[in-house]
C-alpha cells in the first residue's frame, strides 16, 4: 500500500470519481490496467490537448477495477502494481504539462516529442530517476533551470524547438551521454560544456553559431560532434586534441580552411562539404590515419595533393562541385569504394570514364602511374577527349551578369561544358537550348526559379547543377531529358518531387535535394533503383529519420519501398 502514501497529505481518492468519466473517454481503462503491471504507458497520437489526471495519478488513485471486483486473484492485486517508469505522450496537441508530473517520481523515460509545448513545469526537477527526456519538435523558447536537477539523465533531446540559450548549471548533468540541440536558435555554446565529460554524442547543427568554445575539447568521451548548418568561420585549434572523436560534421558553414587534427587518431568521418575551403594540404591529411569518409563537396578546391595517398583507410571521397581541373595519379592507389567528381572542370579524365564509376576512374589513374615518378604529380596526359578551349564557356567570374546575353550560337557545334555559376541570372536565354552537344551545365548560385521548356532539346545533357537558387519545385523539363545522370538542386526551396516521372529517368544516378523544403518523401521514390546517390539531409520531413539517412542511398530506397501502400 506504500504507493498510496507516496505524496504526503493527499487523499488517494481526491478528485478521482469526478475525473474518471473524462479520463475513460481519452484513455482506455485497459491501457491503464496494463500500465500498472508493466510500468509503461504509451499515449502517442491520441489527439490529446492535455494529459488526463488519471495518468498523473496512475500510481496514487485506487483503480476502477478495485471498486468493481472485491475478490482479487493473484494477478489482480492492484496494490502490488508497478510504478510507472516509462511515459510516452508524443504526437499530441499538448501546450503545457501540469505540475502533477511530480506524482510520477519513478519515471526513467519521458517522451513528449511532437507537441506544442512552449515551456516545461518546474516540477520536472522531482523526476530524479529520469534517464531519457525527449522534448523535440515543440515550441520551447527557454528551459527551466530545474532541468539541471536531473542528475541521472543520459539522453536529452531538444531538437526542433526555439531555444536561444542554455540555462546556467547545465554542466551538472554529468551523466549525460547523448545531447541533441539541433534546429534551435542558439548563438553560443557555454564554455561550461567542458564539464559534460560523459557526453558521447553532441548535435548542435542548424543553429546560429559563429564560433565554438575552446573548452569543448574538455568533453573527453565525445565521439560524434555535429555542427552542420551554422555560421562557423573557424574551428578552435583545441578541437584537434579530442582523442575520442570519431565523427565530425561541419557541413554548410563558412569555413575557409580545413582544420588540422594531430590528436584525432580515431576520426573515421569528416564532413566539411558546402563551405569555402580553397586549399587542401599535406598538413591537413597526415594525421587522419583512421579516416573512412572525407566529404569535401561544394567547396573551392583547385587541386588535390599527392599526400591524399596517406589516407590508406579511406573508403568514400566526395570532391564534387569544386574547381579541380586535374587529379594526382597516386589517387589510384587508394582502395576507394566511392569517389564523387561531378561538377568539377576536369580536363584530364574523359567523361566517359568518370561516368563508368569509381573503380574505372581508379583503374585509369593507376594506368597513368609510370616508373619515372609521375605518381608524384598530377595526371596531365592529353587524351582523345581533351577539350579545345572553345568547347568550354566559363563566365563564372563575371559577378554582375544579370541576363544571359552573349553570343554562343556560333559555337553550338563544339560547346560541351557551360559554367554560369555565381552570377545574378534570373532567367535562362533560349540561346542556351541550341547547344546540341552540351553535356555539363553549371547554374549554381544564381536567382533562378524556373527553366525554359526548350531545354528539352539538350539531348546530351548529363549533369546540371542548380544548387543555391530559388526553385520551389523540381523543374518539369528535367524529367524530359532522359540523358541526365546528375541533378544537383540543393539549397533551394523545393517542396515536392514526382516519383512517377523520376522513375522514367533511367540514367539518373545522383540526385541531391539537400537543404530544401520537402515536408515528406514519397515512398514511391524508392522505386528509382538506378539511384546510387540520393541526398536528403537538411529538409523538414520527419521520416525517414536521420538514422536511416546515415545508412546511405540503398538503405533509404529500401526504407521507402517498404512503405509503398499495397
Amino acid at each position: 500500500m506504500s504507493r498510496l502514501k507516496g505524496v504526503a497529505g493527499r487523499d488517494p481518492r481526491a478528485g478521482f470519481r469526478n475525473e474518471r468519466r473524462d479520463c475513460a473517454a481519452s484513455v482506455p481503462q485497459g491501457l491503464l490496467k496494463a500500465a500498472r503491471k508493466s510500468g509503461q504507458l504509451n499515449l502517442s497520437g491520441r489527439n490529446l490537448s492535455e494529459v488526463p489526471q488519471c495518468v498523473w495519478r496512475i500510481n496514487v488513485d485506487i483503480p476502477e477495477e478495485a471498486n468493481q471486483n472485491l475478490s482479487f486473484s493473484a494477478t489482480e492485486r492492484w496494490w502490488e502494481q508497478t510504478d510507472l517508469t516509462k511515459l510516452i505522450i508524443s504526437n499530441n496537441k499538448l501546450q503545457s504539462l501540469s505540475d502533477d508530473l511530480r506524482l510520477l517520481p519513478a519515471l526513467t523515460v519521458l517522451d513528449i516529442h511532437d507537441n506544442q509545448l512552449t515551456s516545461l513545469p518546474s516540477a520536472i526537477r522531482e523526476l530524479e530517476n529520469l534517464q531519457k527526456l525527449n522534448v523535440s519538435h515543440n515550441k520551447l523558447k527557454i528551459l527551466p533551470e530545474e532541468i539541471t536537477n536531473l542528475r541521472n539523465l543520459k539522453g536529452l533531446y531538444l531538437q526542433h524547438n526555439e531555444l536561444t540559450c542554455i540555462p546556467e548549471g547545465f554542466e551538472q548533468l554529468f551523466n549525460l551521454e547523448d545531447l541533441d540541440l539541433s534546429n534551435n536558435r542558439l548563438s553560443s555554446i557555454p564554455a561550461s560544456f567542458s564539464s559534460l565529460s560523459s557526453v558521447v554524442r553532441l548535435n548542435i547543427s542548424s543553429n546560429q553559431l559563429k564560433s565554438l568554445p575552446a573548452e569543448i575539447s574538455g568533453m573527453k568521451r565525445l565521439k560524434h560532434l555535429d555542427c552542420n548548418s551554422n555560421l562557423l568561420e573557424t574551428i578552435p585549434p583545441e578541437l584537434a586534441s579530442m582523442e575520442s572523436l570519431e565523427l565530425l560534421y561541419l557541413r554548410r558553414n563558412k569555413l575557409r580552411f580545413l582544420p588540422e587534427f594531430p590528436s584525432c587518431k580515431l576520426l573515421k568521418e569528416l564532413h566539411v562539404g558546402e563551405n569555402q575551403i580553397e586549399m587542401l594540404g599535406a598538413e591537413h591529411l597526415k594525421h587522419l590515419n583512421s579516416i573512412l569518409v572525407l566529404d569535401l563537396r561544394d567547396n573551392k578546391l583547385k587541386s588535390v595533393p599527392d599526400e591524399i595517398t596517406l589516407l590508406q583507410s579511406l573508403e568514400r571521397l566526395d570532391l564534387s562541385n569544386n574547381d579541380i581541373s586535374s587529379l594526382p595519379c597516386s589517387l589510384g592507389k587508394l582502395h576507394l569504394k566511392f569517389l564523387a567528381l561531378e561538377g568539377n572542370p576536369l580536363r584530364t579524365i574523359r567523361r566517359e570514364i568518370i561516368n563508368k564509376g569509381t573503380q574505372e576512374v581508379l583503374k585509369y589513374l593507376r594506368s597513368k602511374i609510370k616508373d619515372d615518378g609521375l605518381s608524384q604529380s598530377d595526371c596531365v596526359t592529353e587524351t582523345a577527349m581533351t577539350l579545345p578551349s572553345e568547347s568550354r564557356v566559363n563566365i563564372h567570374a563575371i559577378i554582375t551578369l544579370k541576363t544571359l546575353d552573349y553570343r554562343i550560337v556560333e559555337m553550338k557545334e563544339m560547346v560541351s561544358d557551360v559554367n554560369l555559376s555565381f552570377n545574378k541570372l534570373s532567367f535562362i536565354s533560349l540561346e542556351l537550348c541550341m547547344l546540341q552537344k552540351l553535356t555539363f551545365l553549371d547554374l549554381r548560385n544564381n536567382f533562378l526559379n524556373s527553366l525554359p521548356e526548350e531545354m528539352e532539346s539538350l539531348v546530351r545533357l548529363q549533369t546540371i547543377n542548380l544548387s543555391f537558387n530559388r526553385f520551389k519545385i523540381l523543374p518539369e523539363v528535367l524529367y524530359r531529358i532522359p540523358t541526365l545522370e546528375t541533378i544537383l538542386i540543393s539549397n533551394n526551396q523545393v517542396g515536392s518531387v514526382d516519383p512517377q516521372k523520376m522513375k522514367t529517368m533511367e540514367n539518373l544516378i545522383t540526385l541531391d535535394l539537400q537543404n530544401n523544403d520537402l515536408l515528406q518523401i514519397p515512398p514511391e521514390l524508392g522505386n528509382c533503383v538506378n539511384l546510387r546517390t540520393l541526398l536528403l539531409d537538411g529538409n523538414p520531413f520527419r521520416v525517414p529519420r536521420a538514422a536511416i539517412l546515415m545508412k546511405g542511398t540503398a538503405a533509404i530506397l529500401e526504407y521507402l519501398r517498404d512503405r509503398i501502400p499495397s
